[in-house]
């Protein structure tokens, strides 16, 4: 049973053109939709699907649907009406995979639980409650893990000081738990201590994270938000 139905969006004609490798009929669609699209939006690719002569728009790390002359939009996610499999969201999963190893793990702090032998990457703001959340219940509870956190700082100036001292402190890694479990806050940085913060933020801004806490597998894959230890576990048995 479908769970999501489409919304429909009626668009006015427009100009044919041909742009790079693209066929007529995407060159086309390009043309007629990214103008409409608002706030500057750029279309990254245009794509026949197999299903119902709609055609894939990938904007950024979303995908909406249009016909082949461009005159309708389809916002919302395709399913499978056999098997309820949500082929919209597989391929958002895909398209937003990325290269797990490239990660810069020299910038994270690292936490062993365990034979360690399972990984994931976390990016989390200080003053995320949620990632607080994830934190105290779901990481208390998983075990044979090693999980890296970015601290991905986008919610107030204040998490780029807390991730600072945090990140200058004797011990990293308890003072981040000092203060996403128990409130306790940080001791100042050292004025001369540098912090990746720069650096984890482009990087945020470049894998198109826009909550926390975003978390990442081995795969490439993600999950935002502070999922359950019984979701994390199926990810895991998913990916061996």
């Amino acid at each position: 049973m479908v769970k999501n139905k489409l919304a429909l969006l009626v668009l006015s004609g427009g100009i044919v053109s041909c742009v790079g490798a693209q066929t007529p009929v995407e060159a086309n669609i390009k043309k007629v939709i990214e103008p409409r699209l608002g706030g500057g939006v750029k279309i990254d690719s245009v794509k026949a699907t197999p299903y119902a002569g709609l055609y894939e728009i990938r904007a950024g790390g979303d995908i909406i649907y249009t016909d082949k002359k461009g005159e309708f939009l389809f916002i919302g996610h395709v399913y499978n009406a056999k098997t309820s499999q949500n082929l919209t969201k597989e391929r958002i999963d895909e398209i937003n995979k990325i290269n797990f190893a490239d990660l810069p793990f020299e910038s994270a702090l690292k936490m062993v639980k365990g034979n360690g032998k399972r990984t994931i990457a976390i990016f989390e703001d200080p003053n995320c409650g949620y990632c607080k959340r994830f934190r105290q219940t779901t990481l208390k509870e998983l075990d044979n893990v090693t999980v890296y956190t970015f601290m991905y700082n986008i919610l107030s100036e204040d998490s780029i000081a807390k991730s600072k001292n945090i990140w200058c402190a004797a011990d990293r890694n308890k003072a981040w738990d000092d203060w996403m479990v128990g409130g306790k806050v940080a001791p100042a940085a050292p004025a001369k201590c540098i912090d990746p913060h720069e650096k984890i933020f482009a990087l945020g801004r470049k894998l198109r994270i826009e909550g926390t806490p975003a978390i990442f597998f081995t795969d490439g894959t993600r999950i935002p938000g502070a999922v359950d230890v019984k979701t994390l576990e199926a990810k895991f048995a998913a990916i061996k």
